[in-house]
């Protein structure tokens, strides 16, 4: 008996090098375009049914984040909507083993529950049939994708909302979902009340092309989004490009960028402190935005994240970086993890799109407690 894997769908990313043993089927993850980054992996087992199949990953020792294998468990789906973790998931001698017996003819299995295009194109649609919501094509990515924005409200202070510069980080779209289904709410007090407050500049996906060839960090030809701010070009990042000059026309006072992270169990912030000339309004501003989103939601903290940067050493090609640095405002870095929050695990789905979503519906309580002072 063979199973047959493919991965020829959008985001789908794997290698066959054996599947003819269910015992032992051998596949590899396929590098990010021109980039020697890679982690993603979206593919289609069938032919399995009630059998039990051992997966194994060859290259995983190689990936971006070799680290983060310890402690992950696969993401697997029937029907592409309800998603769960496979527990006998393991990361033994360089390899990422599962086993798992599917219940049906056809199975996927997935780094994190994917948020395919079509999906996306669905967001903005069924988004721009709220009254006062447009849209702006910033600009095209190298495949000849839009980068899509959408406006929402009319405040006199803009706040811009970022996710996926990272493709493979998808769980930011689906915060996105969340955010812009809280704040296009017609009896939600608060997100009314911002909407006459502030106008929402929001791009759910900075990299399309990316997201639909199953990179994990990088755009058609490589780059990586997040270390090409001031520094991009027409060939390399067309999609940074347009978002700045866009930003420069309509200058933020809080830039918020939603990423995923391999490694650390938990939701969290980073922020801009290390930039040149950080201000103590820019402190003020930070620490009163993590009070108020701790509050308003039980899956962030602030106990673990990143070690922040020394003073004037920050990386300016960064978004948070080059936001915060180049328009004054209060910028961050929102992480959400692969795995699962430590802090409340799930033993069925980890983290979820689900709460994924209901951490981007909280965030505007936290905006609307520190917008007066931005």
């Amino acid at each position: 008996m063979s199973v047959k894997i493919s991965a020829g769908f959008d985001s789908g990313n794997i290698i066959i090098e054996s599947a003819n043993d269910p015992s032992d089927i051998r596949l590899a993850i396929r590098n990010d375009s021109d980039s020697h980054f890679f982690q993603w992996f979206h593919f289609r087992a069938t032919g399995a049914k009630e059998t039990l199949c051992t997966f194994r990953i060859t290259n995983a020792a190689k990936a971006a984040f070799p680290n983060a294998w310890e402690g992950y468990r696969v993401a697997a789906s029937y029907d592409r909507e309800s998603w769960f973790r496979v527990d006998a998931t393991r990361y033994e001698n360089g390899h990422l083993i599962w086993d798992h017996a599917p219940e049906q003819d056809s199975i996927y299995y997935a780094y994190f529950a994917p948020y395919s295009m079509e999906r996306h194109a669905d967001l903005i649609s069924d988004c721009l049939q709220y009254d006062g919501v447009s849209l702006d094509v910033l600009g095209t990515s190298i495949d000849g994708q839009d980068i899509d924005c959408l406006g929402v409200g009319e405040g006199e202070k803009t706040i811009w909302v970022i996710a996926r510069q990272h493709p493979g980080e998808s769980m930011a779209e689906w915060w996105m979902e969340g955010f812009l289904a809280r704040l296009l709410d017609e009896d939600d007090e608060v997100a009314i009340q911002l909407r006459k407050d502030a106008t929402f500049r929001v791009v759910p996906n900075m990299n399309p092309d990316g997201s639909r060839r199953g990179n994990l960090r990088t755009n058609a030809v490589g780059s990586n989004l997040n270390r090409e701010w001031g520094v991009a070009t027409p060939e390399t990042c067309p999609e940074v490009l347009c978002t700045i000059a866009a930003m420069d026309a309509d200058r933020p006072v809080l830039c918020l960028d939603v990423h995923g992270d391999e490694a650390l169990p938990y939701n969290f912030i980073a922020g801009a402190e290390g930039i040149p000339g950080y201000t103590q309004k820019q402190a003020d501003n930070l620490e009163g935005f993590l009070t108020a989103y701790k509050k308003a939601s039980p899956d962030f903290q602030t106990k673990h994240g990143y070690s922040k940067s020394a003073a004037g050493k920050a990386n300016l090609t960064m978004c948070t970086n080059y936001t915060a640095h180049r328009y004054d405002c209060l910028a961050m870095t929102l992480e959400m993890p692969f795995k699962d929050n430590a802090d409340a695990p799930d033993a069925v789905e980890g983290w979820s799109p689900d709460r994924s979503a209901e951490l981007g519906g909280a965030v505007l309580d936290a905006i609307a407690d520190v917008l007066e002072q931005l």
